[in-house]
């Protein structure tokens, strides 16, 4: 064997030993793996630019003297790491378009998402706009109808307390709840006294005699049946009058006896009745106060005042020409002066009437029987029969020509 044969065999030997072991720090296997390792390393950005570079002539010149079979192996072996860094290149470029359809597609997805949301947002703060403006007007409203209430309710005060400055002042619940409890203080007091009263000795009373008690029904069945308040012979009982109208305005007893004021009398009212007691005698006609309510107070003031002066033996007469106003005469008679319905009646101490002719034959019915009638006639009485001016108690309210009052009131 000569020089050149062993030449070759040592060669070849080399060139299985690489195929071998490619791990093998050789100068000649650094040369051949450097492109290979380099092209690994190289960014994804570059995609296929690796394969072109693999391309390239990256093996050393071979030396002289070696056969083209000595550079199979190498070459099939760069030919599989192509193949290996190229599949995997594009599986990375597959898996990249992939991932980037898939942030295309979440993108869109986020952008109608925020377009739907804006479009609610708008349509919320649309609608919340109009609920407010419903609201505020709704409440402007409520606020226009509340001022106008409270302008009614503000007229009607004063009305009501002008009407109580000037005619009719009402039942104080303060002052009765005062009166009644002095009152029943007084009570209280005065059942201490007499108790203590029933202990003491006191003089036997002496009996009257039944002479004097004769000649005392005697005097007062002899008294005139028609009573005449502005004569000198009855000066006693017009201070009597006077007494007790001053005690029913300076001390008004809201739970009084039956037949007694029970409400309160200003000064108008007192020079009301007192006119009617002495400049017109007892019989005339008075202009009305405004309205039957206080109508009803200055009648309910005659009545209680000469029930005190004769009892029982008067009747009171109401002429009104409807049912609904005798109602309002009843309600307001039974209030003024604390009696009930069983004072009312034919043979009782009211009675109410609605025609003129039925006044005068009942009115003279009682004069023929001993009583006092005192006839009370309604101010919506556009005329008094000449029958009712015969007796010696009548009382007509005159409608005020100024403020003339509806004919349904």
């Amino acid at each position: 064997m000569n020089s050149d044969e062993t030449q070759t065999q040592e060669h070849q030997q080399q060139a299985i030993e690489v195929s071998v072991n490619p791990e093998d720090s050789s100068p000649k296997d650094e040369a051949v793996t450097e492109p290979i390792e380099s092209a690994i390393a190289q960014p994804m950005a570059e995609d296929l630019s690796i394969a072109d570079a693999i391309d390239e002539p990256t093996i050393q010149p071979i030396a002289e003297g070696e056969s083209a079979a000595e550079l199979n192996p190498i070459n099939e072996l760069v030919t599989d790491i192509k193949d290996d860094v190229t599949e995997n290149l594009v599986q990375q470029v597959i898996s990249l378009q992939k991932q980037q359809q898939d942030l295309k597609q979440e993108i869109e997805t986020l952008l109608a998402t925020k377009a739907n949301l804006q479009q609610e947002l708008s349509d919320t703060q649309a609608a919340i706009g109009r609920l407010v403006q419903d609201a505020l007007g709704q409440l402007e409203q409520r606020k226009q109808s509340l001022q106008v209430e409270v302008e009614k309710l503000e007229r009607r005060r004063d009305r009501i307390q002008k009407e109580m400055r000037t005619t009719f002042a009402g039942v104080s619940q303060d002052l009765a709840i005062r009166v009644q409890g002095f009152k029943d203080y007084l009570v209280g007091s005065l059942q201490d006294l007499a108790s203590t009263a029933e202990q003491l000795d006191l003089i036997p009373e002496v009996q009257e005699q039944p002479k004097q008690i004769i000649e005392e029904s005697k005097s007062s069945t002899d008294a005139p049946t028609n009573p005449r308040f502005t004569e000198q012979g009855f000066q006693e009982q017009a201070k009597q009058i006077r007494r007790i109208l001053d005690q029913y305005r300076t001390l008004p007893d809201y739970y009084g006896p039956p037949w007694q004021l029970r409400r309160t009398f200003e000064p108008i009212h007192a020079e009301k009745v007192s006119n009617w007691f002495f400049t017109q005698g007892g019989k005339g006609a008075l202009r009305t106060m405004g309205s039957r309510l206080q109508n009803i107070l200055i009648s309910s003031t005659v009545i209680s005042v000469l029930r005190t002066l004769y009892g029982g033996r008067l009747r009171t007469l109401v002429l009104a020409n409807s049912p609904e106003r005798l109602g309002e005469w009843r309600r307001g008679l039974q209030d003024c002066l604390g009696i009930t319905r069983n004072d009312f009646g034919p043979e009782r101490g009211i009675i109410l009437f609605e025609a003129a002719e039925d006044v005068a034959q009942k009115a003279d019915r009682l004069v023929k029987d001993g009583k006092l009638p005192l006839i009370i006639i309604d101010e919506t009485e556009d005329q008094i029969s000449l029958s009712i001016l015969q007796f010696p108690l009548w009382l007509a309210f005159a409608p005020d020509p100024q403020n003339l009052m509806p004919k349904d009131f």
